[in-house]
């Protein structure tokens, strides 16, 4: 997954076939609101944040899809300053993939997926859309074409029901300087964070995530962790990403623990 930024209220994020089938995700599940498509988003957003600093926690937001070629597809999330320009749905898309290559070059699998893009984009992006503002149930009940286009939350309660939780990964040279930052940093945060050791540096990597704290807190919480160890720039900050990849040391408490050392 690659993500771009084009400006500060614009990014653009490639998806290639291998990044679906790496989570086992088919592009027709989007519309169904499943928990991986939901994990997608999330990630998404999160990994733009850290990169980037492009945070839309309390923006609306505008997600036009388009299919590039035989290998990937574009999600375009653009920053809506007008809320009423969410009702602006895309219908111009690339292409058919058909139109450039030949039919069994494509694969089953590939061929399917741009075949539900196409047919039903409206419901890919309104998906995308009640995903962050927290309209996860009735994305899965509604057809979206047609369907009566729902109040938006107030942006506590989406960003509450969307379950997007910022996250940030530092690295650290031994288990003393973790140690030392967290006989400071427990007096300040509270948030659920792990411990990792990277086998291949013999050093640490502590991500950490906002959890209950105000994005201000959170803030300086990030600039106390900056002092002792180095921010790191991940594929993925997930779980499963980080157990398959490094050796869990602590799991959700791991400043807390090491607090009391």
């Amino acid at each position: 997954m690659k993500i771009e930024k084009v400006n500060d209220h614009q990014i653009r994020c490639t998806l290639t076939k291998a990044d679906l089938a790496d989570r086992e995700l088919k592009i027709s599940e989007l519309a169904y609101g499943t928990e991986k498509a939901k994990n997608l988003f999330r990630d998404m957003m999160q990994q733009a944040s850290y990169e980037f600093g492009f945070d839309a926690d309390d923006i609306p937001l505008m997600i036009e899809a388009i299919p590039l070629n035989s290998e990937c597809i574009v999600l375009v999330i653009t920053k809506v300053e007008d809320p009423e320009e969410l009702d602006t749905r895309f219908s111009k898309f690339a292409p058919s993939v058909h139109d450039e290559y030949e039919e069994e070059d494509l694969g089953n699998t590939l061929d399917s997926m741009l075949q539900s893009l196409s047919e039903g984009a409206d419901d890919v992006l309104d998906l995308f859309k009640k995903i962050h503002d927290g309209h996860l149930a009735e994305a899965t009940a509604e057809t979206l074409n047609g369907a009566e286009k729902s109040k938006l939350k107030s942006p506590a309660t989406a960003k509450q029901a969307a379950g997007i939780d910022l996250t940030r990964i530092y690295g650290f040279e031994s288990l003393n300087q973790v140690t030392r930052l967290a006989h400071i940093l427990a007096q300040h945060y509270n948030g659920k964070n792990s411990l990792y050791k990277n086998e291949k540096s013999s050093g640490y990597l502590l991500v950490v995530t906002q959890s209950d704290h105000t994005p201000e807190e959170f803030n300086k919480i990030c600039n106390m962790l900056s002092e002792y160890g180095n921010p790191e720039k991940l594929a993925s900050a997930n779980e499963a990403y980080m157990e398959e990849h490094f050796e869990p040391v602590i799991k959700d408490k791991a400043v807390q623990a090491l607090s009391l050392v």
